[in-house]
């Protein structure tokens, strides 16, 4: 299973920023994909992630309204679309993947086996 993040960047208060997560033609048919982000000196934060079957979509509190996840099956991706960032935005951006998905604990970190490298964002004030 491999991911790549890629997409990342500097951005000012209030603009918009696209990343994206690259998995291999076998993890993104089959797989649940999410979102994770870690600032510095702050605990790994689940963000948003898309079930593979239905694109149920689910998104934490702090970005609900402002992030959209999607995903392209031509193109093996799965972007988050960030609108309104926020300087406490600032973080880096992993995308992670596991085989099934729960209700109960798809914001947990440790029930993704498979992770991508991060991605910087930055968001000044």
């Amino acid at each position: 299973v491999q991911l790549q993040a890629s997409g990342g960047g500097l951005v000012q208060a209030g603009g918009s920023l696209e990343i994206s997560c690259q998995a291999s033609p076998q993890t993104f048919g089959r797989y649940v994909v999410a979102w994770f982000r870690q600032a510095p000196g702050k605990e790994r934060e689940f963000v948003a992630t898309i079930t593979w079957s239905t694109s149920r979509t689910y998104y934490s509190d702090s970005v609900k309204g402002r992030f959209l996840i999607s995903r392209d099956e031509v193109k093996n991706t799965v972007s988050l679309q960030m609108n309104n960032l926020k300087p406490e935005d600032t973080a880096v951006y992993t995308c992670a993947a596991r085989a099934t998905f729960s209700s109960g604990d798809y914001s947990q970190s440790g029930v993704y086996p498979y992770w991508g490298q991060g991605t910087q964002v930055t968001v000044s004030s």
